[in-house]
């Protein structure tokens, strides 16, 4: 196979891993979520801590953020770009998250998403996950813009 062919097979296989995991989150299924996960993974998230290391911090911090979204959840995967090689690839794009609450009302907003993923044992898993929203330097306050 040569380059052009791997590098477009391997951007298929990292578009339908992404599908997946967001049908997972959708789904609140934090097994199927994980499974996407290096166990050594290193995340950056837009709420609650600077940053979270290794699949079981970054586990009980999704578990929060699920429990938190009673009704169903939103989350949505926007303007994806991958690039990658045969064993190496980031993604960046922008995520519509959030849910509905008790009164049926959505609550949702706009962050950024880039992910880093490694081949390992056949499979693409992500070992750096950076979600953020820009914020207001003057008010302090986050920008949940739409793009």
């Amino acid at each position: 196979m040569d380059t052009r062919s791997t590098v477009a097979l391997s951007e298929t296989e990292i578009r339908t891993a992404l599908d997946d995991w967001a049908d997972a989150v959708r789904a609140k299924d934090v097994e199927r979520i994980f499974a996407h996960y290096a166990p050594d993974i290193v995340a950056f998230d837009a709420i609650a801590q600077l940053q979270f290391k290794g699949a079981d911090a970054y586990r009980k911090h999704w578990e929060t953020c699920m429990a938190m979204c009673g009704g169903a959840m939103i989350f949505e995967l926007h303007e994806l770009q991958i690039t990658t090689d045969a064993e190496l690839a980031f993604a960046h794009g922008l995520t519509r998250c959030g849910g509905t609450g008790p009164d049926g009302k959505e609550m949702s907003g706009w962050m950024r998403l880039t992910s880093c993923l490694r081949r390992q044992d056949g499979n693409w898993r992500v070992v750096h996950e950076h979600f953020s929203a820009p914020f207001d330097p003057q008010s302090n306050t986050a920008l949940w813009l739409e793009p």
